[in-house]
């Protein structure tokens, strides 16, 4: 596809000198002769460079390169930085001038342009500056996709203290691997956003990623939750129904609390773990699935087992591939990040205006204990 330049000239001769020259090179033309009509044009036509003239009827080429600059509001310096120091204003502005005036080239480059020429137009010179902005604008493009891919890879997930660090480090490591994984930590500290992120980093991503609290069922109905049951298996089971775990064959699923899991429901746990099959509540046919189990409990489970309220060799299948998340009060630099995002997370979905935090709520953040974590805050 041909990059689209747009000529801002009120010296028609030299627009249309310029518009064969670059369709000779190439490139997709289109002109305007003052800048009002140039920056509807900009608006409508989206061209990859603009060729403009700094003198012009009703907005001089300044003046469209400030009108540009307020429009998109950028604040600081571009993606890749400019040479000079100054924001780039999208589209790249090449301006023009009869005068070869350094101080209206200057001008110029303070408002956003990415370079000048000057009349009568070397045209070698010409090329050798388009090249250099699509080759720019390229970069910027990859760029900018690069830090989408980046946002997205570590989406909800906010922190860049050492210890957080050293989890998502870890993640990614056991994110490759198909075994277990046990996520350690209190509660509130952000465990079932790390499982979640675990599964989208892994090659288990296509499949469902299917969640189940095992604090949250009583004991017969958590059997049900994970394993299913058939037709008839017990009054009111007029279908058959499948559990979470047949239903993310393929995928993941998430135990949460699994230290609160019955010591019954452990041992069926065990044997999936063990042999990759299981049967329906109610059934005897065995089923196999390929899950990625990852586990998580806010409890001390060496001590379960020393209690008897735990399955030592259950332990031993899931403590494969363990991760401690920390707690809040020991990663407090990233609390204002944390609490920045909370409140732009917030006002995005009740269609508030942006709000930012005081340095006195963050001050007062800062001298808590924060005894829920990343929840309570």
């Amino acid at each position: 596809m041909k990059a689209k330049v747009l000529v801002v000239d009120d010296d028609e001769d030299a627009n249309i000198l310029l518009q064969q020259r670059l369709e000779l090179l190439g490139y997709d033309s289109i002109s305007v002769f003052d800048g009002a009509r140039a920056l509807e044009k900009i608006q409508e036509e989206s061209p990859e460079v603009v060729l403009l003239d700094l003198e012009l009827p009703t907005y001089s080429g300044i003046d469209v390169l400030r009108r540009l600059r307020d429009r998109v509001k950028l604040p600081g310096a571009s993606p890749l930085g400019s040479s000079a120091g100054y924001q780039l204003v999208p589209p790249f502005i090449i301006v023009m001038t009869a005068h070869g005036s350094i101080d209206n080239a200057v001008e110029a480059m303070k408002c956003g342009a990415y370079d000048f020429l000057t009349k009568p137009f070397d045209f070698d010179h010409l090329e050798l500056v388009m090249q250099r902005v699509l080759e720019r604008e390229a970069l910027s493009k990859e760029v900018k996709y690069l830090r989408q891919e980046i946002n997205h890879r570590y989406a909800n997930i906010v922190g860049k203290s050492q210890k957080m660090t050293a989890v998502l480090r870890m993640a990614e490591q056991v994110a490759r691997s198909r075994e277990t994984v046990l996520l350690l930590g209190e509660t509130g500290t952000g465990k079932d956003i790390l499982a979640r992120t675990i599964h989208r980093w892994s090659v288990q991503s296509h499949g469902p990623f299917m969640a189940v609290n095992c604090s949250a069922f009583p004991e017969t109905l958590l059997e049900n939750e994970l394993f299913g049951h058939e037709k008839g298996a017990f009054t009111g089971a007029n279908e058959m129904k499948a559990g979470k775990i047949e239903a993310a064959d393929g995928g993941t699923v998430f135990l949460d609390e699994i230290g609160d899991m019955p010591i019954h429901l452990q041992g069926r746990l065990l044997r999936l773990l063990q042999d990759h099959e299981f049967h329906r509540v109610g059934g005897t046919k065995s089923i196999k699935v390929n899950v990625r189990f990852i586990a998580a409990t806010n409890k001390d489970l060496q001590q379960g087992i020393a209690h008897g309220t735990f399955r030592e060799d259950l332990f031993f299948r899931l403590n494969i591939l363990p991760i401690t998340l920390p707690p809040l009060r020991e990663r407090m630099e990233d609390i204002p990040d944390l609490a920045q995002y909370f409140v732009v997370r917030h006002c995005r979905h009740t269609r508030q205006p942006s709000k930012t935090l005081t340095s006195c709520a963050l001050e007062a953040m800062m001298h808590y204990h924060w005894p829920g974590n990343i929840r309570e805050l």
